[in-house]
């Protein structure tokens, strides 16, 4: 039995599965956390690896390995490949001043056409810009610039230039790698620096990225993968097909669809990337999802159960009562300083069931408003794959097939980007043209969407718009 290891080096913590590379049978796991900020020295990354690795066993017996790993951070190395200064994460906001002065010098349009994106304060390309007019000294010093999940794979394959590489999903992240042109722009990445930079070659979805030479595989020298986004991960996870769209419900909320053709939304409300099967991952992202819920929990001095429970005993629409949950502002729609507002309240409809029900009600709205934003986008969409912590409510499966207007699948809960790792390791390993023929999600919960509510729909839209 061959092994293979996917690792998801995540804002919050690194997780590492491995898994039967013939059947995705889960062999066994393991996880460390990463330090807390926005701020964080790449040598933490590396160090919660390692003891994720001991804390599943080792890697002594596996065959090939891939990272999937949060996107757009900053990794500026010198020439001697050391790091010039802590990373800087993708919800590092400093850089939103860089991003505007960006869209200035070009338009959303030009920016959309050449990247498939707008410059925001998370790519990577706006905080090479902050770099540039906060940090001129280590501007100046930065001799390479790396994502988290190519430097790890750096480190993996034990380090030297030739070994610094990235694939598609992650580049397309970066601001400076066109999905359309499938080639960097090397014009962007000056105009953010203020100078060139030797960037990560870019491996094609199979494509073997080196070999493990670092200590912790003790003398094992599995293939390495080219590796993933996070979100490019979980897709793959998920087997994902055109027309399959993916709602992730985590403390921000995630729409993701597989496209066949990049996209180019000048408005910014969808990202073109690109996925990790050589096809398109166009994604929307809203900044209030499972904190929604948190919110009417902790309100109603509820659990997430107690939560579901109440909401499933208020009627459709809660009687008129309707949240605009932009607690934190918003990105999709991007109104960055909006606040949240409760609407249409009255003695009869502020009972905590009505509160519960339109916290709910909220959420999957402000979703499927992502899921529009990806159709105005000219992406198909005709299912829902519905994960996150959040996915697992009674009550938003319930509502979600009504008010999103899709049949919903609920795959099996699990560590996606690290399975979607796992699975591409598989595909390394093969040296097949075809990927694995399994997924990690195993056989989905199918919620029919029977019965649609679009009403709910129609009074948020009508009070949304309130909200600046």
């Amino acid at each position: 039995m061959a092994l293979v290891a996917g690792v998801d080096s995540s804002t919050q913590s690194c997780k590492i599965v491995i898994r039967d590379a013939d059947t995705g049978e889960l062999v066994r796991s393991g996880r460390a956390k990463h330090p807390d900020g926005t701020e964080v020295h790449p040598d933490r990354w590396w160090e919660a690896l390692q003891s994720a690795a001991d804390d599943a066993g080792g890697l002594h017996d596996v065959a090939a390995l891939s990272v999937g790993g949060q996107q757009h951070g900053m990794i500026a190395l010198d020439e001697n490949g050391e790091v010039v200064r802590d990373a800087l994460l993708w919800n590092d906001t400093r850089s939103a001043g860089a991003a505007t002065d960006l869209i200035a010098e070009l338009d959303e349009q030009q920016w959309a056409d050449a990247i498939g994106s707008v410059p925001v304060a998370s790519l990577t390309v706006s905080k090479l810009r902050w770099l540039r007019d906060a940090e001129p000294e280590n501007a100046k010093r930065t001799h390479a610039v790396a994502l988290p999940h190519d430097w790890l794979t750096w480190k993996l394959a034990g380090g030297g230039w030739e070994n610094l590489v990235t694939d598609r999903s992650d580049a397309s992240g970066t601001g400076y790698w066109s999905p359309a042109q499938e080639a960097y722009r090397e014009d962007l990445l000056e105009r953010a620096l203020g100078r060139g930079a030797v960037l990560p070659r870019v491996l094609g979805p199979a494509e073997r990225a080196g070999t493990g030479t670092a200590g912790l595989f003790a003398g094992n020298a599995p293939a390495l993968g080219p590796g993933a986004g996070d979100n490019a991960a979980a897709a793959l996870a998920l087997a994902l097909q055109p027309g399959d769209v993916a709602v992730s419900i985590g403390t921000s909320g995630v729409v993701s669809a597989i496209a066949g053709e990049p996209t180019a939304d000048g408005s910014g409300l969808v990202t073109g990337f690109a996925d990790a099967t050589g096809r398109y991952l166009p994604l929307a992202c809203t900044l209030n999802a499972a904190r929604v819920l948190d919110w009417a929990a902790n309100l109603l001095g509820v659990d997430h159960q107690g939560l579901a429970d109440l909401a499933l005993q208020a009627p459709l629409g809660a009687e008129g009562l309707v949240l605009v949950p932009y607690f934190e502002g918003e990105r999709t729609p991007n109104r960055p300083r909006a606040t949240a507002s409760l609407h249409g309240m009255r003695l009869s409809n502020t009972t905590p069931a009505h509160i519960a029900r339109a916290a709910v009600e909220a959420l999957l709205c402000s979703l499927a408003d992502g899921i529009d934003a990806v159709r105005a986008a000219g992406v198909p969409v005709s299912r829902a794959f519905l994960i996150g912590g959040a996915a697992q409510s009674q009550a938003v499966q319930q509502l979600a097939p009504g008010i999103l207007g899709l049949d919903v699948l609920v795959p099996t809960p699990g560590e996606y980007v690290a399975d979607g790792a796992a699975r591409q390791a598989a595909w390394v390993l093969s040296g097949s043209a075809e990927q694995p023929n399994w997924s990690a999600s195993g056989e989905p919960t199918v919620l029919s969407a029977k019965e649609l509510t679009p009403q709910v729909r129609e009074q948020y839209a009508a009070v949304r718009d309130l909200t600046a």
